[in-house]
């Protein structure tokens, strides 16, 4: 009887032992180890993503070449947002014309009213609507705004051409972080392109030395 017990106990020992060893080998690094999905797609997708954010990148860059000549904007720099990139990665850029490169890169908010729920942005350039307005802009003279130093804009195509009756100006908020934060999304604004406090200050060396008003445009 005590035999048969005791071999009963080794036979159930020896089975919780497989048990735990097949537990730590498989199932454990599983629980431990979390993917987020959207991390995974972007991942996967980041080389084209990029490629076709610079894609887009380059041909509003050419095209603003022309522009700023022909319209007695500053020939050195101008500022790009391109709205098809998520809030959470930069997606403000600041281009050298002379060198036709990215300067300077950082992120910016979008209007609360151009979110639809429907996944992509939407645009308006009506008052009220807290959208953000496609097209290019005249950044103007700086004041003290609301939240700090601010820059006025002046909308120079149908589709933006009630930003200032809109008080639609460049300026900064705390709740814009300081980098990258995709997957995340950054805070929504009032329909104002607004950035971080210290990427303002970047701006200003621009916008403030320059000679020329510095043109911006919004595209998606």
């Amino acid at each position: 009887m005590n035999m048969g017990r005791r071999f009963v106990m080794i036979v159930f020992v020896l089975l919780a032992a497989i048990s735990s060893f097949g537990y730590f080998f498989w199932y454990k690094p599983t629980f431990g180890k979390y993917i987020r999905t959207k991390d995974l797609v972007y991942k996967e997708n980041s080389t084209i993503a990029k490629r076709e954010v610079l894609s887009r990148l380059k041909l509003r860059a050419a095209e603003a070449k022309n522009y700023v000549v022909e319209h007695g904007f500053s020939r050195n720099h101008c500022f790009l947002i391109d709205m098809r990139v998520p809030s959470g990665m930069n997606r403000f850029f600041v281009y050298n014309l002379k060198k036709d490169s990215v300067e300077l890169a950082g992120l910016v908010t979008h209007g609360s009213g151009s979110q639809d729920g429907s996944g992509d942005l939407v645009f308006s350039n009506q008052s009220n609507s807290y959208c953000t307005s496609l097209g290019r802009y005249k950044i103007g003279v700086s004041y003290e705004g609301t939240y700090g130093v601010a820059y006025k804009l002046y909308g120079l195509d149908e589709s933006n051409d009630n930003a200032f009756n809109r008080c639609v100006v460049l300026h900064s908020h705390e709740c814009v972080p300081g980098g990258e934060v995709y997957p995340s999304t950054i805070c929504l604004s009032l329909g104002c392109p607004t950035v971080s406090p210290p990427f303002l200050v970047k701006l200003q060396e621009y916008l403030d030395h320059s000679k020329n008003p510095v043109l911006l445009w919004i595209y998606y």
